[in-house]
């Protein structure tokens, strides 16, 4: 009888497809196992096995599969069940989330290879000169990728030039598919098993009076050994010895010495365990046992503790009790730059119980902890990571942390899936039966709202660690200050003051300013012309370090124009202010201190944030300019000022969230001051002090920001009230894109009726010579989320018969948070 598989392949299909097996692969194939076969004409994809059954596909014959590809499955059956809810709650397809889910290496796809046809004869001359060059570089070399051919003819487009070599049976085309992983081999060395007795060990040594050297080596491998029983590595007895490696080769072609090699982690933690965690003080043991408590009866549970107020050791009280019950612990953060400090604080409790994985890591290293968590190891109790984390392959998962919870980065935007990790962690948590601890000083409207109607339990922390005050929130004038000329650029006489008796007391000050660059637009004085990207509607910020404009959105970048490229006038002036612009201001203003700057642009790299904190943390810089990864949740013990140099541009913003995410990010970037002793002092520049929000975050007031908000919510049903789904709509024909969604639109309205704001074209229309135009669709409570989505499925399918729109590309993101 025959047998058959699905598989999941990795690109954006709907539809799991079928293969055919013979009965020994059917016996040792397992769901969560990939096979490589072949898909289309050519390509050969890893696929990864989902079901395996005796039931033929009834529209195509089944193909067989290539080869199997693993020994054991590399995904476990709840990964594959947690997949199969995010396809369906964020409406994409399972190949993208397994695209999303498995670390690179995993994701083999074939690569075309181009080899010479050596059974055939033929007239060169025939050849033009495009096909000479690539024939020319086969008679070098064996074979060529599609990428070296690029290079040889100097053409983006080449697969022409390869259909006229076929045809002309001077090439032949293979798919050649290769592993990605590379375990890393660490070199042993140990003496032959001949000379471990004394007495040929002794002749042996006699004998080498003539090479002193290798003799030398062999004296101190033995002191090696007697020093330690574990294995010697190369490296070390080289460093010992201060030798050569010709001298320990010498030694191994005379079989005195024999190397072997042992595969290992290529991330360790070297340093000491400190196991002793620190007493929690009274108001944190309160929240700790109604943590506890909470989770009796609740699986989530909302802790609500104001900036410094030690969340962090109550997390880790909760993560040991969850490795003493041998259950395995998930820890969520917004930010790559948080990981960094977090990870070294956690390790003096945990060591090499912690394992961390988030995107900065190399495909190797994601690999390696992939497979630490999967086998259940004792080296992966604990894993901490940003968003991408919720993806690996636990088998004992007990514990969810979701760390500053109510970040938008845990929304994912581009590419699909458009999941929010803090939604998937619940849905992940229920899986294993586990519980969710949600942990944030200003959190989420909706979670709070959650918290509010008792779907979560709830806990607050009041009190800060040590009992230090909450920080002095001054609101400054700005408006005022330059009228009356107290403004010296962009700082006010008091910021200035506040910055000068910080430093003299020797604390560090930090400076927020939601952008980065220079400054956002360069405008003529003549003509008023400002230089534009040529791919996307916004103006080229200014970078002075490089000397360019550039693009935030398509990364297109210019040198800064000597004259205004459109009237040719050498008067050019700067509008609005970046971190770069604060930096150099500060440089004239305080020649004689440190200035540091925490940016997208000097965190590159994958120890760039580490390399910055850490130099903030030794006190090498006074002062610290950034955008908002300043803000989250980092720990900084002598920050005793903090200016937020302009609040009105988070206020003013186009989105339902606008005045939400503003307070959350003016209160998170208020509490990095004074978290040790000495009260902190937090100033605010703004030219609207009066502002609602302002005067909230001024007197710490959520609860007050929260009822405003959630009022606001209910009047013009936005989440949680009403569900939402956005719908984007993407072309480079502008007209194309109109009518599309003008089509959707109309289509969707005779579904939904007045639930369907738009379409409307967003703020920023073209980004990437893409047009975008956008359709909302508000859902209420009552109204089946299911059936609603189903609706959106049939009438996008239908869309996509219709030939006119062909190539307009169609977005759905739910819950677009």
């Amino acid at each position: 009888m025959s047998h058959f598989i699905n598989v999941i392949l990795p690109i954006p299909l709907d539809k799991e497809f079928t293969y055919s097996i013979n009965s020994s692969e059917a016996i040792f194939l397992k769901p969560g196992m990939r096979v490589a076969v072949q898909f289309g004409k050519s390509k050969v994809y890893a696929a990864l096995v989902t079901q395996i059954h005796q039931n033929p596909p009834l529209v195509y014959e089944a193909k067989e599969i290539e080869h199997i590809l693993d020994e054991s499955p590399i995904v476990t059956l709840h990964q594959l069940e947690l997949w199969s809810w995010i396809s369906s709650y964020y409406m994409c397809t399972k190949g993208e989330v397994m695209r999303a889910a498995l670390p690179t290496a995993f994701l083999l796809e074939s690569e075309t290879i181009i080899l010479k046809n050596e059974k055939t004869h033929f007239d060169e001359a025939l050849l033009k000169d495009d096909e000479f060059l690539i024939y020319e570089a086969l008679q070098y070399q064996s074979l060529l990728r599609i990428q070296e051919i690029m290079s040889i003819i100097n053409k983006k487009n080449v697969l022409p030039v390869i259909k006229r070599l076929i045809e002309k049976k001077v090439i032949t085309v293979q798919e050649e598919i290769y592993e990605q992983y590379k375990p890393k081999l660490v070199r042993y060395i140990r003496l032959n098993v001949e000379y471990t007795k004394e007495e040929s060990l002794r002749v042996l040594l006699e004998s080498m009076t003539r090479a002193p050297k290798q003799r030398e080596v062999l004296l101190h491998l033995f002191t090696l050994q007697a020093k330690t029983v574990k294995q010697i590595k190369v490296s070390e007895l080289l460093k010992t010895s201060n030798s050569s490696t010709a001298v320990v080769r010498a030694l191994i072609d005379k079989n005195i010495l024999e190397e072997y090699h042992l595969q290992t982690d290529r991330v360790q933690y070297t340093g000491a365990v400190t196991s002793l965690t620190k007493e929690l003080n009274a108001y944190q043991l309160k929240a700790f046992q109604e943590i506890n408590n909470s989770f009796t009866t609740k699986d989530v549970c909302l802790l609500h503790g104001v900036t410094s107020s030690g969340k962090t050791e109550i997390y880790v009280q909760l993560i040991e009790k969850a490795i003493q019950e041998k259950k395995q612990v998930l820890y969520l953060l917004p930010e790559i730059a948080l990981t960094t400090q977090l990870i070294a604080r956690l390790q003096e409790y945990f060591g090499e119980q912690l394992t961390v994985y988030h995107s900065k890591y190399s495909v190797n290293e994601r690999v390696e902890a992939w497979n630490n968590v999967k086998a259940g190891k004792s080296k992966a109790q604990v894993v901490i990571g940003a968003r991408s984390a919720i993806f690996l392959p636990f088998t004992n998962l007990g514990l969810i942390i979701v760390d500053e919870e109510h970040e938008n980065t845990f929304k994912q935007y581009d590419p699909a899936p458009r999941y929010h990790a803090r939604d998937t962690a619940i849905v992940l948590a229920k899986m294993f039966e586990s519980k969710v601890l949600l942990g944030s000083a200003t959190p989420a409207l909706e979670t709070f709202y959650n918290a509010n109607q008792k779907k979560y339990g709830f806990v607050k922390l009041t009190r800060r660690y040590g009992n230090v005050l909450m920080p002095e929130i001054n609101l400054v004038d700005i408006k005022t200050k330059y009228r009356k000329k107290e403004m010296t650029g962009h700082f006010s006489d008091t910021l200035l003051e506040g910055i000068n008796e910080a430093l003299k007391e020797g604390e560090q000050v930090i400076l927020f300013q939601n952008r980065r660059g220079y400054s956002p637009v360069i405008e003529c004085n003549t003509c008023g012309h400002s230089p534009q990207c040529s791919n996307c509607d916004v103006s080229l910020t200014f970078h002075n370090y490089k000397n360019q404009l550039r693009c935030h959105y398509c990364g297109y970048y210019i040198s800064m124009p000597q004259k205004c490229m459109a009237c040719g006038s050498i008067d050019l002036t700067t509008k609005g202010f970046g971190t770069e612009q604060i930096e150099r201001e500060l440089k004239d203003l305080f020649p004689n201190h440190n200035i540091g700057r925490m940016d997208q642009d000097t965190t590159r790299g994958k120890h760039g944030y580490e390399k910055i904190i850490n130099r903030f943390e030794d006190g090498d810089i006074d002062i610290m300019v950034g955008t908002q990864m300043l803000s989250k949740g980092l720990d900084f013990r002598n920050v005793s000022l903090v200016g937020v140099m302009n609040a009105d541009n988070l206020l003013n913003f186009p989105d339902f969230r606008a005045h939400e995410r503003s307070f959350q990010l003016m209160q998170q970037v208020a509490g990095r001051a004074g978290r040790t002793k000495k009260r902190g002092k937090v100033l605010i520049q703004t030219y609207n002090p009066f502002h609602q929000i302002l005067q909230q975050v001024s007197v710490n007031d959520y609860e007050g920001m929260y009822t405003d908000q959630i009022e606001e919510r209910y009047q013009y049903k936005y989440p949680p009230f009403y569900k939402t789904i956005k719908i984007t709509g993407k072309h480079k024909d502008y007209n194309k894109v109109n009518k599309a969604m003008d089509w959707l639109g109309i289509s969707l309205k005779n579904v939904f009726n007045e639930n369907v704001l738009g379409p409307e074209f967003p703020p920023i229309s073209r980004i990437r010579n893409q047009y975008h135009k956008n359709l909302i669709i508000k859902i209420p409570q009552k109204q089946s989320l299911y059936k609603t989505k189903e609706v959106i499925r049939r009438i996008h399918t239908s869309f996509k018969s219709i030939k006119e729109f062909s190539g307009v590309r169609i977005i759905i993101n739910v819950d677009n948070y």
